[in-house]
């Protein structure tokens, strides 16, 4: 091995992909009530967290993980002296980056030849699982430390995600509305569909119901590959959901068929609870990411 790509919460792979390939993920903490901070995936699991908020109504808040939380994942492989790649978030939606390179930097005290890498990814969730997954595929194809942080900070600029929720109740709540505060009020009921990219939200339209939401979302990456710049080759692809894994599952049939594409059916990942708290509990999307250029 390498070295050992970690990566935070926000990426959203399940247990058993990151289980096979080997990743040191560092949870964010959810809570229901302001006082008891449970680990996603150790202290809560997915329908738990999503039932929470369909059956009782409620709105959790999320908390990054600290400075304490990295030093005590990273500690184990610096003193082994295996370097270290770690993947976050994007850092304008946490300070989750913040909390790896601090404790990165008290590592370095002691170790001073302990190699860490702390990568913002710029990207959450379905992209950052995209993004992670180039990580391994470098890793596993023996790719050296070096060139591997390269690229992937020549590629993290290429993700997006195209994405709805059932409502925009969960992102007012939780302040995340930013530039598509002019929808809040009392159009709760509206569905918008949602482009992140560069760490950035902006607003690709509005739907009355769930099925033009979702057509919505297709139309938006439809044009986006419809620009000559745009190769859908080039990209690999993956769709995530909230608490309805089967509409998921048919809405991949979909967007296979409609743009010709194939989603990597090896990479197993659902929205978890560090995003799940600000878009509630019916987001589901399409995350991309341009493929490494480093194996042509």
């Amino acid at each position: 091995m390498n070295y050992q790509i970690f990566s935070d919460g926000a990426c959203d792979l399940l247990p058993e992909y990151i289980s096979k390939h080997n990743i040191e993920v560092v949870p964010f903490y959810v809570t229901f009530d302001g006082k008891e901070y449970l680990k996603e995936g150790e202290g809560i699991d997915h329908d738990t967290f999503y039932l929470k908020m369909i059956n009782e109504h409620l709105v959790p808040k999320t908390s990054l993980p600290s400075v304490q939380d990295y030093i005590d994942k990273f500690i184990p492989f610096a003193e082994k002296s295996i370097p270290i790649i770690c993947i976050t978030i994007t850092a304008k939606f946490s300070g989750s980056y913040n909390s790896a390179c601090s404790a990165r930097d008290i590592i370095l005290e002691s170790t001073p030849n302990a190699k860490i890498a702390v990568i913002d990814s710029t990207l959450n969730t379905a992209s950052q699982a995209l993004f992670v997954n180039e990580a391994v595929k470098m890793r596993d194809n023996n790719i050296s430390f070096e060139d591997t942080v390269n690229e992937l900070n020549n590629i993290k600029g290429s993700g997006k995600i195209f994405f709805t929720v059932g409502s925009l109740e969960y992102l007012i709540k939780n302040g995340r509305i930013g530039k598509l505060a002019v929808l809040a009020g009392d159009k709760l009921g509206i569905r918008p569909t949602i482009i992140m990219k560069n760490g950035d939200i902006s607003l690709g339209g509005v739907s009355r119901s769930r099925k033009k939401s979702l057509e919505s979302v297709l139309s938006n990456i439809e044009n986006f590959f419809k620009k000559p710049e745009n190769n859908k080759d080039d990209f690999n692809f993956v769709v995530a959901s909230g608490y309805n894994y089967e509409e998921a599952i048919e809405f991949t049939k979909t967007l296979e068929e409609r743009l010709g594409v194939k989603c990597d059916e090896t990479i197993k990942t659902r929205v978890g609870t560090a995003i799940g708290c600000h878009t509630g509990p019916y987001a589901l999307g399409i995350g991309i990411i341009k493929k490494s250029s480093i194996f042509n």
